[in-house]
């Protein structure tokens, strides 16, 4: 089941983002406050997925990513900032891959950004090939690739994708 996130889902959501680090290296920067990187204020609309009432997984559209993601992101759509709506914190429990649960977040929140008017866009860290199969068997497209540093310098190489068009 995917419903929208609560305040209190913020320690299961922490849990799940140290256990996805240390086994597929997501995210590539651990921030010193996990938490407000997982459950970002800034965020559009979350959802976490459940099963058994256990929190599994988590998915975030925001209003925006780094520049040079947003700068791929609206010179290929032709879009507008205000258009566009950045899946973020796609994360599923490593113990429950397999069952379908990161593909269903990703629709939900493909459909929800188009239901705000948005289409959404999504930047992915060149080496995570599990998520990067997810995103091409789900029909998003490949639009460019960027490269930032994140804060001490640490490279980041990344693939910037477009949802489906609606």
């Amino acid at each position: 089941m995917i419903r929208e996130r609560l305040p209190e889902d913020g320690a299961a959501l922490e849990a799940i983002a140290l256990d996805t680090h240390s086994h597929d290296g997501y995210p590539k920067y651990l921030p010193g406050d996990l938490m407000s990187f997982i459950v970002d204020p800034n965020a559009l609309v979350a959802w976490v997925a459940e099963v058994d009432g256990a929190v599994v997984g988590h998915a975030a559209l925001h209003p925006r990513s780094a520049p040079e993601v947003m700068n791929v992101a609206l010179g290929a759509t032709g879009l507008r900032e205000d258009q566009v709506a950045v899946l973020a914190r796609l994360l599923v429990s490593p113990s429950m891959r397999g069952m379908g649960i990161g593909r269903a977040l990703l629709e939900h929140a493909t459909s929800a950004a188009v239901l705000l008017g948005r289409r959404a866009v999504l930047d992915v860290v060149d080496e995570h090939v599990a998520a990067i199969a997810l995103y091409d068997r789900a029909g998003w497209t490949r639009v460019g690739r960027v490269e930032w540093n994140l804060p001490g310098g640490l490279p980041l190489r990344e693939f910037v994708y477009l949802s489906p068009e609606p």
